[in-house]
């Protein structure tokens, strides 16, 4: 547990499914609204917070199932109703701590009336004979309030809330976001061109599977130029895993501001930008449901992925007097105890990854073929796609060898429908600087990843030889350059006591071996919990 910045929930959406009581709650539903003339007002309290409610009701587009439905359930109703209940906080002074729900009745075999007049079916999945929907959509809940505020909404209106007890299994989350406010002054490192936004678009660009989208847009609707109004990083869940192992929902990275920003004073929260880290249920085949445990661990994951992006734009976890964040009527700019143990972003990692294929093929033992130089020298040179045809037409070289060399170098390239080009623009920078030095000499020698205990075995003092002895017993691996952040790789652990212990030993180790104290303590650890890869940064568990 460590003191952290707090993020505020911003949007929220879900499907919640009922079917315990079959169709009764749709009906008891349209029994009130028509006992109180088409709507109904009331008010509750939840922890000492009054609420008010209004349930009405709309028309729809659903066939009228006949005198029952395929189930058997006797159907009185001559017309078909859709209901809503509006729920809001009575002490919100900005009105934004509300959510909708939308009751809709579900049925096997249900259909529905298109404008057109066209029929078509619902599908309504198998092990759902009957229920009702409840389509939730809301802002500045925790993600956990939801189905209690649902339960207490429908009971002040006078329907049963046990009604509205237990979700179905099929239920599911279909938006969550999480946010902080901070100080203009203070965001810029965030969506700068060497900002965590653009390196995750850059890094993770090119990969043959997985989806990831950027974009960077400075100028508002008015076309003021405001630096970093809408930047946003998109990542699939085979991204987010590369950037923060154990992780797998996909997320939306959001910097931006209000639209009418650039035209509020400083001192209104408005004119200063959120950063917020949204799930993206449409970039996946799985699902988030709506149980406290599933919520808790979505809320969880969002702000771990929140918090790393924050901190790779160095910008402080804390929350002090003039920045870097700035409270708002739902963002109160405060630091609560938290069990975060992602925190660090280190792409230095991904990049040593991508680096490893480029140096592989580049300074390796038997180095490039002539024409997988010529196919390179082509690419870098050409800046997209081109085909094996247009290669072979600039080099000289058969087509069919310069398609053979591709298939050799198959991780440095990306090819598809007789196109190819470079995995990424982060391997296409390496490329260039390999192809620039290779005109000069026929290999490159390129060290990478040098490691700390990768000292030579002769010579070392006796405190030396503890501290290697230390970390070739608990560590899986140690990483230390002099260009990167040191790493160390602890394996599998049983709790945090365990990582105190060990890390605490190790320091007094590194410290007696006369090396730098700062280097360790800025390091980051790397462990593993009841399956669950975990990164933190070091200083916090040293006495």
């Amino acid at each position: 547990m460590a003191p952290l910045i707090e993020p505020a929930p911003h949007e929220f959406a879900a499907n919640f499914l009922f079917d315990e009581r079959g169709l009764r709650p749709y009906f008891a539903t349209d029994a009130v609204v028509k006992e109180y003339g088409g709507s109904k007002r009331a008010t509750f309290d939840r922890n000492g917070e009054s609420w008010t409610v209004k349930l009405y009701y709309q028309d729809s587009n659903l066939v009228h199932p006949g005198a029952e439905t395929h189930s058997g359930t006797l159907f009185h109703l001559e017309t078909i109703r859709e209901f809503r209940v509006h729920v809001e906080s009575l002490e919100d002074d900005a009105g934004q701590r509300k959510f909708n729900a939308h009751l809709t009745p579900r049925w096997q075999c249900q259909k529905a009336e298109k404008a057109t007049g066209e029929v078509v079916s619902i599908n309504t999945p198998e092990g759902f004979e009957e229920g009702v929907n409840v389509r939730v959509q809301g802002s500045n809940i925790r993600f956990t309030e939801y189905a209690s505020l649902l339960q207490q909404a429908f009971l002040a209106v006078g329907i049963n809330r046990t009604y509205f007890r237990s979700p179905h299994e099929y239920s599911n989350v279909q938006d969550a976001a999480r946010y902080v406010r901070l100080e203009k002054s203070e965001s810029g490192p965030i969506h700068a061109r060497d900002g965590p936004l653009v390196q995750l678009g850059h890094l993770l660009e090119s990969d043959r599977q997985g989806y990831r989208k950027l974009v960077q847009q400075d100028d508002d609707q008015q076309g003021n130029n405001l630096p970093g109004y809408y930047h946003t990083v998109t990542l699939g869940p085979e991204r987010i895993r590369e950037a923060w192992p154990g992780h797998e929902v996909p997320k939306e990275f959001k910097h931006y501001y209000a639209r009418h920003a650039a035209t509020l004073p400083e001192s209104d929260p408005l004119a200063h930008p959120k950063l917020e880290v949204a799930y993206q249920v449409s970039r996946w085949d799985s699902k988030i449901g709506v149980s406290q445990q599933e919520l808790s661990e979505l809320e969880q994951e969002l702000d771990e992925a929140l918090l790393s992006v924050l901190n790779d734009a160095e910008i402080s976890l804390l929350s002090s007097a003039g920045g870097p964040y700035r409270s708002d009527s739902y963002f109160k700019a405060e630091v609560s105890e938290r069990d975060c143990d992602i925190i660090g972003l280190d792409l230095t990692a991904i990049k040593s990854r991508q680096e490893s294929v480029v140096v592989r093929y580049l300074a390796g033992t038997n180095g490039l073929s002539p024409v997988e130089w010529d196919a390179l020298e082509t690419l870098v040179a050409d800046g997209g796609c081109v085909s094996p045809k247009d290669i072979a037409a600039t080099t000289g070289n058969h087509v069919e060898s310069v398609r053979r060399a591709l298939r050799r170098i198959d991780d440095l390239v990306q090819r598809k429908y007789g196109e190819v080009a470079l995995r990424s623009s982060y391997i296409a920078e390496l490329v260039y600087e390999a192809v620039e030095e290779a005109r000069e000499s026929t290999r490159r020698a390129v060290e990478l990843g040098a490691r700390a205990l990768d000292s030579a075995e002769r010579g070392i003092d006796e405190r030396t030889s503890a501290w290697l002895a230390w970390a070739s017993r608990y560590c899986e691996d140690v990483r230390d350059t002099r260009s990167a952040r040191m790493e160390i790789r602890l394996g599998a652990v049983k709790n945090s006591r365990e990582i105190y212990r060990t890390l605490n030993q190790g320091y007094r180790l590194w410290c007696d071996a006369k090396q730098d104290e700062t280097r360790f303590r800025s390091a980051q650890v790397v462990f593993e919990v009841n399956g669950r890869i975990n990164r933190s940064d070091t200083w916090r568990y040293l006495e």
